[in-house]
């Protein structure tokens, strides 16, 4: 039996920190080889790479993601017990309540109000000398989805919840003050959704029928019970904060069309060009580093032993940088999706996988409409400057954005009824593997 190749590293803790996204990619590249053994933080893992590894890791009878979330992750960025950390019948039938919110009705719905939000905060903008998309967009994607799920948000708290949202997600990849600042926009938050909740289920406030927000507030559990208040809370937080963290991938949009601005013809003129720019997006810029899951019984593959509860990481950003996978991996080439949709395994900017049964996210669709949204409005209904800026990013930081966040200069709304985006949700462009 073969064995797995070991990093040389005792620990490579500090590797991690020193190298970020292309930490897996780096040493899948220096042994020739997708799969090899290291150690974080004194603990065993072993890192995978690449669309069949994607593959197996994916497979419910060989992992299990309990116990794989460290708990510094789940009181920032995704909350204590939330359905990312369940495997089995609980994590189906949670899996199955996000899923059945994400019909082609309501993602247009939402996509309805992120566009009337994008519009009225335009107007705006053409007040201003500049204005900085990634914080601008972190406002218009939390009115829009709090609204789309039925919380109610007061205009005096956008800037306040919006920012917290981001700082959970700006937490995942801290130490020392950013953990601390995500941790305590969570207890924020949480508190916040937690009294809304309450309200509810006593009578003092309503949600929308067949609101995101109703379907969590009265949904009941494997054991027949309903959600504690802690628990809905942390679950319409699971809705609200992904979709503002898709102000990341805006972000990287607005750099790509900065840095090449003869995309916005494309985009203005080619059908569909907005779906594989938006792709393009996904996999050329960094998100999510990898993901992590647990064996979940003693098993063996091309010879190479798992054994049962060893941390197995996945690397995500290093299978969209592989040239045995994606062409010049390394050019930002949207027509790459011209002829080729992604399997289920090698685009996995949000998990691999199906839908239905698997831990892929359910809001993916609501990712690649969004960015659609947000890239033809950019390119459509407004016009706009791009000072001299630093518009470079660290793969150190994770996560990562443009460091001056995308400065805009003299935004103008473009006039005319031909320039305004038509807002209709591709389901051709929907991925094929739920």
């Amino acid at each position: 039996m073969p064995t797995i190749p070991r990093d040389t590293s005792f620990d490579s803790t500090l590797d991690v920190l020193r190298e970020g996204f292309p930490f897996i990619l780096n040493r899948s590249q220096r042994y020739q080889t997708d799969i090899f053994q290291s150690r974080l933080l004194l603990q065993k893992v072993i890192c995978l790479h690449g669309p069949e590894a994607a593959e197996l890791f994916y497979n419910p009878e060989r992992f299990m993601r309990n116990g794989a979330v460290p708990r510094r992750i789940q009181t920032t960025l995704m909350g204590q017990d939330a359905v990312q950390t369940h495997d089995g019948r609980e994590h189906q039938q949670r899996k199955q309540l996000f899923m059945s919110m994400m019909n082609p009705q309501s993602v247009q719905y939402l996509m309805e109000i992120m566009a009337d939000e994008w519009r009225a905060t335009a107007h705006e903008w053409e007040q201003q000398r500049q204005v900085t998309l990634f914080a601008e967009a972190q406002d218009i994607l939390c009115r829009a989805a709090c609204a789309w799920v039925g919380v109610p948000l007061p205009e005096a708290d956008v800037r306040q919840r919006a920012q917290d949202f981001a700082l959970m997600v700006d937490a995942f990849g801290g130490v020392g003050p950013r953990h601390g600042r995500g941790k305590r926009a969570r207890t924020r938050s949480e508190r916040w959704i937690r009294d809304f909740i309450k309200e509810v289920r006593r009578g003092d406030a309503t949600v929308p029928p067949g609101s995101p927000a109703e379907a969590i507030a009265w949904f009941r559990g494997t054991d027949g019970e309903p959600f504690s208040n802690q628990m809905a809370a942390i679950e319409i937080i699971n809705l609200l904060r992904p979709i503002v963290a898709i102000t990341y991938y805006i972000a990287f949009a607005a750099k790509a069309l900065a840095e090449y601005p003869a995309y916005r013809q494309l985009l203005r003129t080619v059908p569909r060009y907005d779906h594989y720019f938006s792709q393009e997006v996904r996999r050329f810029f960094p998100f999510g580093p990898f993901l992590g899951a647990r064996v979940r019984e003693d098993f063996e593959w091309h010879g190479y032993k798992f054994p049962k509860g060893t941390l197995t990481l996945l690397d995500i950003y290093g299978t969209h940088h592989d040239a045995r996978f994606w062409p010049d991996p390394d050019t930002f080439y949207p027509e790459r999706f011209r002829d080729r949709e992604p399997t289920p395994f090698d685009l996995i900017p949000q998990g691999g996988g199906d839908y239905g049964t698997g831990h892929r996210c359910a809001g993916e669709w609501i990712t690649i409409e969004s960015l659609k949204l947000a890239v033809n409005f950019l390119t459509r209904e407004v016009e706009y400057d791009v000072p001299p800026q630093d518009l470079s990013y660290s793969l150190q930081r994770m996560p990562t954005y443009p460091k001056s966040g995308v400065v805009l200069e003299h935004v103008r709304l473009v006039v005319g009824q031909d320039a305004r985006m038509e807002v209709q949700v591709d389901e051709g462009a929907r991925c094929p593997f739920h």
